[in-house]
C-alpha cells in the first residue's frame, strides 16, 4: 500500500518536467528556441568596411598629372628612360590586399622631384571595432604624427579644422633660418611665388573637403645638404582606407626654395582625383 502512496507524487513530477519542455508562446512559457544567455544577448559584429580592395598603384596616377608633378618627364630623350620613368617602381608590400603604393623620381636641370602614392586597406579582426572605426584610429595616429600645429580661432570664436594654424611645421632651427633668409627676408617658413599667397594659409592644417577626414602637411629641411627641399604630403582617409600622397622637390640651384603654394596645390589635386577614383 506504501508503494501506491508515491505514484501521485511521481506523475506530477513527470507532469511538470513535460508542460516545461513543450511549453509555447501562447501558455507563458519559454519557446524552443529561446535561451536566455545565448542568441539574445550575442554581440552583433561590427560592419566591414566599403573597401575590400586597392587600385593597383603605379597606374592610379594619369600621365598629364605625372607630368604636371615632375616636370623633368618631359625632358627624357631616351624612349626606355621614358618609359620607365611614367611607369615609376611598386614599393615593397608582402599582402596587395592590405598595402600598397608607388614611386616616382624624375631629375630635370631645375630640380629633381619626387613622388609616392600610397593605399592601405583597414581590417579590424575585433568583431566589437568596425572597419572604418579602426580606420579612425590609425588615422589618428598618423595626424598626431605629423604634429600639425593647433588652428586659429575663427571669427566666431570657435576653431575651425579648415582655419589656418598658428604656426609653421615642425624643422630644424638651421631650417627655419635658412628658409627665411632665401625668401628676401620674410619670415615665413612658406615663401611663395605669388604676391596674393598667405604664408598662413600654407601651413600644415586640416583639410574639410577630402575624402572623411584629411590633413596637409608641408616642411622645409636641407637635410644636411645645400639645397632645400620641401616636402608636402596630403593624407586622407575614405571609410576604411587611408591614402597617403607625398611630394618633395629639392631644387638644382644653391639658394633656391621650392614654391610651396604651387606643391601643394598639385598634391591636393592628385588626392583630390585619387578621393574621386575611390568613390566611382
Amino acid at each position: 500500500m506504501q508503494r501506491k502512496a508515491y505514484v501521485p507524487g511521481v506523475a506530477a513530477l513527470l507532469a511538470a518536467v513535460l508542460a516545461g519542455c513543450t511549453g509555447g508562446s501562447g501558455d507563458g512559457g519559454p519557446s524552443d528556441n529561446s535561451n536566455p544567455g545565448s542568441a539574445g544577448t550575442a554581440t552583433q559584429a561590427a560592419q566591414p568596411g566599403r573597401y575590400a580592395t586597392l587600385p593597383e598603384p603605379c597606374g592610379a596616377v594619369d600621365e598629364a598629372i605625372l607630368e604636371e608633378l615632375l616636370p623633368g618627364l618631359e625632358e627624357l630623350t631616351d624612349e626606355a628612360q621614358r618609359e620607365k620613368a611614367y611607369a615609376g617602381e611598386a614599393t615593397l608590400t608582402y599582402d596587395t590586399d592590405r598595402k600598397v603604393g608607388c614611386r616616382w623620381k624624375v631629375e630635370s636641370a631645375e630640380a629633381t622631384d619626387h613622388l609616392l602614392v600610397d593605399f592601405e586597406r583597414v581590417v579590424s579582426y575585433d568583431n566589437a571595432v568596425s572597419d572604418d572605426n579602426r580606420a579612425e584610429q590609425l588615422f589618428a595616429g598618423k595626424r598626431a604624427a605629423a604634429h600639425l600645429p593647433a588652428p586659429t580661432a575663427t571669427e566666431s570664436g570657435s576653431a575651425g579644422t579648415g582655419s589656418s594654424p598658428v604656426t609653421g611645421p615642425s624643422s630644424s632651427p638651421s631650417s627655419s633660418a635658412s628658409s627665411a633668409s632665401s625668401s628676401s627676408g620674410s619670415s615665413s617658413e612658406f615663401p611663395s611665388g605669388s604676391p596674393s599667397a598667405s604664408p598662413s594659409d600654407l601651413r600644415p592644417r586640416l583639410l574639410e573637403d577630402l575624402g572623411d577626414e584629411a590633413f596637409l602637411d608641408d616642411e622645409l629641411s636641407s637635410s644636411g645638404s645645400t639645397t632645400e627641399q620641401r616636402t608636402v604630403t596630403v593624407a586622407f582617409r575614405t571609410s576604411n582606407v587611408i591614402v597617403t600622397v607625398e611630394y618633395a622637390e629639392q631644387p638644382a640651384v644653391v639658394g633656391a626654395v621650392p614654391d610651396s603654394r604651387e606643391m601643394q596645390d598639385r598634391a591636393r589635386e592628385l588626392a583630390s582625383r585619387l578621393a574621386d577614383s575611390l568613390s566611382g
